[in-house]
């Protein structure tokens, strides 16, 4: 189904279902985060899941269903298609399709690490990026391409965090921050290949699907180092190790990569400094000064 623009919720529906079809019913579920969630129950029997913010946010929630579009067309995870954005009065929005909950299968996690491994592995663009900026969580992300995984790195995501979090930080820390931006290329290795990654996969952003698998979800998806990505699923507590060990049998992970995982994660802790304010400082001075 090819998603659609619209200008309320029950023309969204009509245009997808048809017109005859309303929502019946509304309900308030968890997975907004950022946002408003809901389960929307239409006189045809079928369920969606709706998304919904103040009207100005409406090109995060476009951009974000062009990130689940690229991870879907892959073929290798669980991924909620997109079904129409728009605005509603006041509010925009984001249908998607509604996941029913079902029980995990036995081997959830050795399934989801070698899924994840295959979107890794997927062909992309040659460069590093995407075709449209972005956001993480609420904050705009940069995606301009380039050539270098360092540069790009570099450029499209520490120095923007920097720059947001410059009032914040201590001027021991800014040194360290712009000594890393330095020896960004010693610091960093190029990936064998480009992947396509999820761009903010932590557990909250992974759930159940009706198949029992785990489907990903609110991706700020680019063509980046897979590495990058596995670090963002050890930064909350991490998954258990048969997900990672079922990973390296489809994508191998470089040894050298745990000495480089909070190097990437920096940029992540910058992120939820400045959107969450000074509990994340310490964790940005420590990385900071280890690495410059």
């Amino acid at each position: 189904m090819t998603m659609l623009c619209a200008n309320s919720i029950d023309s969204a529906v009509a245009a997808l279902f048809c017109p005859s079809v309303k929502v019946v019913d509304r309900q308030r579920v968890s997975g907004g985060d950022i946002n408003r969630a809901y389960r929307l129950d239409l006189s045809n029997g079928e369920r969606v899941f709706l998304k919904s913010n103040r009207a100005g946010l409406l090109d995060m929630f476009s951009v974000e269903a062009r990130g689940l579009e690229a991870l879907r067309a892959t073929g290798t995870i669980g991924v909620p298609e997109p079904l129409a954005v728009g605005t509603d009065r006041n509010d925009a929005f984001l249908i998607m399709e509604y996941l029913s909950p079902a029980p995990r299968r036995a081997d959830y996690w050795e399934a989801f690490g070698r899924e994840l491994a295959a979107l890794h592995r997927a062909k992309c663009g040659p460069k590093f990026g995407f075709p449209t900026d972005n956001y993480i969580g609420s904050t705009p992300q940069k995606n301009e391409p380039m050539d270098s995984w360092a540069a790009f790195f570099r450029e499209r995501r520490l120095i923007p965090q920097m720059k947001l979090a410059w009032g914040l930080i201590d001027e021991r820390t800014r040194r360290n921050l712009t000594r890393i931006t330095e020896r960004i290329d010693n610091l960093l290795s190029e990936p064998p290949f480009p992947s396509l990654i999820h761009g903010d996969l932590w557990s909250g952003n992974a759930v159940c699907g009706p198949d029992g698998k785990a489907w990903i979800l609110d991706p700020a998806a680019y063509v980046g180092h897979f590495e990058a990505e596995l670090a963002m699923t050890e930064l909350f507590g991490g998954f258990p190790e048969r997900f990672y060990r079922a990973y390296n049998e489809v994508n191998p992970i470089d040894l050298a990569y745990s000495g480089r995982r909070d190097l990437y994660n920096l940029y992540h802790l910058l992120n939820h400094l400045n959107l969450f304010g000074l509990p994340y400082l310490s964790n940005v001075s420590s990385i900071a000064k280890r690495y410059a």
